[in-house]
């Protein structure tokens, strides 16, 4: 059984795709660019670019954001217009001719590539995708499995912990998606474990409501700023012990991997190590216009994670649809099914989808059907 634990469908992206208004989606996405390791281009004639113009370096919130028109265009990009000129973010594949993502779409990638199952994550810059996920999740309990979006920094009042209930008791869905990087939209008002947080874990906690959690090194997007927010996490689960979490994304290469070995600090591993977490194996979406198929380089990581955090830790993800800007989906499983010779057949069924599929509860019998 092979389970993919990071994928998204989502609505076309002109509109508001479950947001209050189409302005919120789209800061949503113009945050989430502006430090893209997309490709950027100059449109009139395909120049490289980047995405600096998007804020105002030293403000990290929504505040900061530039007023440069940008837009959802077309064949995946992402557009905005700075200085009279044009530009355009290849944020999603070339062949995405309109930027929408229905579950058919995931279906078919699944089945050609050999993959049983998903996860569908929930970050904003695809839409607040609660009711989307929870509708594919119920028409295709078989092949999908969804999780909850929530407003990050605002997760600990009312009416977020309300709308937790709401997508867990009614929609039925099992699990939430947190970003950190998401507490820029209100300007990175509080750290993880402040006390306006913890009606939120807490409610996690004792609902045993799944955690996907994607870690950022904002506002600073620094060492300091990564280890911050990681050991603040750390004091969370300390307090939580019960909440089982799934870590969105590797480890950041940039940090712990400058010689092309992980080297990981012991206050990350003490956080990592918590029991029951997760963590995805998940390198083409990140260095996949870096690194060459089939990713040696990435190969050499995932030895390391092993090695430092046990195969039973890992799961697989690809990050669809945006990972064929860089690869076919097939090949962004295949350098770990065909490929990475050091893991064990049992080593790579337990990365490719046992265990994630024990994390999420996804039955052998379900998916079969």
């Amino acid at each position: 059984m092979i389970v993919d634990c990071h994928a998204h469908i989502f609505t076309h992206w002109i509109g508001a795709c479950g947001h209050p208004t189409r302005e919120v989606h789209k800061r949503y996405l113009q945050r989430v660019v502006t430090r893209t390791v997309a490709p950027t281009f100059r449109l009139r004639d395909g120049a490289r670019a980047d995405t600096r113009a998007l804020f105002r370096a030293g403000d990290e919130g929504w505040t900061g954001l530039a007023d440069v028109d940008f837009r959802v265009g077309r064949f995946g990009q992402l557009e905005f217009t700075h200085e009279g000129e044009d530009y355009g973010i290849q944020y999603m594949p070339v062949g995405m001719q309109e930027q929408a993502a229905p579950p058919e779409l995931m279906l078919a990638q699944m089945m050609n590539a050999g993959v049983d199952h998903c996860v569908l994550q929930a970050g904003g810059g695809y839409g607040a995708m609660t009711e989307m996920n929870a509708f594919a999740g119920q028409q295709y309990p078989g092949r999908m499995t969804g999780l909850m979006h929530v407003d990050e920094a605002m997760a600990g009042r009312p009416a977020e912990l309300a709308e937790v209930d709401r997508a867990f008791d009614v929609l039925k869905l099992r699990g939430l998606y947190f970003n950190v990087d998401s507490l820029s939209r209100h300007g990175w008002p509080w750290p993880l474990d402040a006390p306006e947080m913890e009606p939120f874990w807490d409610k996690l906690a004792r609902r045993g409501i799944l955690l996907c959690f994607e870690m950022s090194s904002g506002p600073g997007y620094d060492m300091a700023g990564y280890m911050a927010n990681l050991t603040a996490f750390g004091r969370v689960l300390a307090r939580h012990p019960s909440l089982r979490v799934h870590m969105a994304m590797s480890p950041p290469v940039a940090f712990f991997a400058r010689n092309g070995r992980y080297d990981f600090p012991d206050e990350a591993l003490a956080v990592w190590r918590h029991e029951p977490m997760v963590l995805e194996v998940m390198f083409p979406i990140t260095y996949g216009g870096v690194w060459d198929y089939p990713y040696p380089e990435a190969q050499t990581l995932i030895a390391d994670m092993r090695d430092k955090l046990g195969a039973d830790r890992l799961i697989w993800g690809s990050d669809m649809p945006n990972v064929e800007r860089f690869c076919t989906y097939k090949q962004s499983l295949d350098y770990v099914r065909r490929y990475c010779p050091f893991l064990s057949a049992r080593e790579k069924d337990l990365i490719l989808g046992e265990t994630c599929a024990a994390f999420y509860g996804i039955e052998r019998k379900k998916v079969a059907g």
